[in-house]
């Protein structure tokens, strides 16, 4: 049972905000590509196996994550009693879960279409080497956009067999929703990660972060946009856009206090209920 526990708190499970911002984009990949006219069993059978394979992969980036960081996490506060940072779990054993996990992902990924297969392998590099990224570059968040909204495209990918222009707007507009809202997640960190020379756009931005933020967001809400006008949504998507609007420019960023961890964790936190907001908004485009 202590075993179990273990696993748990290594992969996150008992903090689903981390597989639900991976979820919410290939979701919205899902819903936005879909023909609601034709049979719902397939969109729902769709929707499972993204949702399985968000756990999956997230689990298995979280202990990359904590293997790969171990020696830093031991020095910040809110990360020192992780797992394999207090030596709970061997890295050995870390490494065995993530082989188990991968090899779960990929009999998910057998499910799809064989374009959806190999685009999903091309992201592998990418996926597990973004824990680097902090090393070497103040901007890990972009990296980390890119990985995880590359589902989007996958989602589309799954049911469409082909690619073209939407996605790949609402693709870059979400990178930068992702590249908001882990700034935000970041500050809570920032004197420990500042110490111990961990890079980020957290520290990058500390001095004018509302700025930053308000263009990353901006990038975002018009990406929302051009894919209504290009899916020729009609004016009720346009109007419930405004709950967007008011969740990431007056509740994120207004009321943002990055002195404060709990601010900048409620404010992360959020982004659950924004992505399902967004969900909703594109079934409206859809539907009515």
């Amino acid at each position: 049972m202590n075993q179990l526990n273990l696993f748990i708190e290594l992969t996150r499970l008992k903090k689903p905000i981390g597989f639900m911002l991976l979820f919410w984009p290939c979701l919205w990949g899902l819903t936005i590509v879909y023909n609601f006219d034709s049979s719902l069993k397939n969109y729902f059978l769709h929707c499972l196996l993204f949702l399985t394979g968000s756990i999956l992969m997230r689990s298995a980036g979280c202990i990359v994550n904590d293997i790969v960081d171990k020696n830093f996490d031991i020095r910040v506060e809110r990360t020192k009693n992780r797992p394999i940072a207090s030596k709970k779990i061997s890295v050995r054993l870390g490494l065995l879960y993530v082989s188990i996990l991968c090899g779960l992902a990929f009999l998910i990924l057998l499910n799809f279409n064989y374009f959806t297969i190999i685009m999903a392998l091309l992201s592998m590099p990418l996926a597990f080497t973004y824990p680097l990224m902090k090393r070497v570059t103040y901007w890990p968040q972009l990296f980390l956009g890119i990985t995880f909204n590359y589902g989007l495209i996958l989602a589309w990918i799954s049911i469409d067999n082909d690619i073209s222009l939407i996605p790949i707007i609402f693709y870059i507009g979400a990178i930068f929703w992702t590249l908001g809202y882990d700034t935000i997640y970041g500050f809570q960190d920032i004197k420990d990660d500042e110490i111990i020379g961990v890079k980020s756009t957290s520290i990058k931005f500390k001095n004018n972060p509302k700025k930053f933020l308000t263009f990353s967001y901006l990038i975002f809400f018009i990406s929302l946009v051009l894919v209504g006008i290009q899916m020729n949504f009609k004016i009720f998507y346009y109007i419930f856009l405004t709950i967007p609007v008011i969740q990431l420019f007056k509740i994120q960023i207004k009321d943002l206090k990055i002195s404060s961890t709990i601010n900048c964790l409620n404010k992360f936190k959020s982004n659950n209920f924004l992505g399902l907001i967004i969900f909703i908004n594109i079934l409206i485009g859809k539907l009515i």
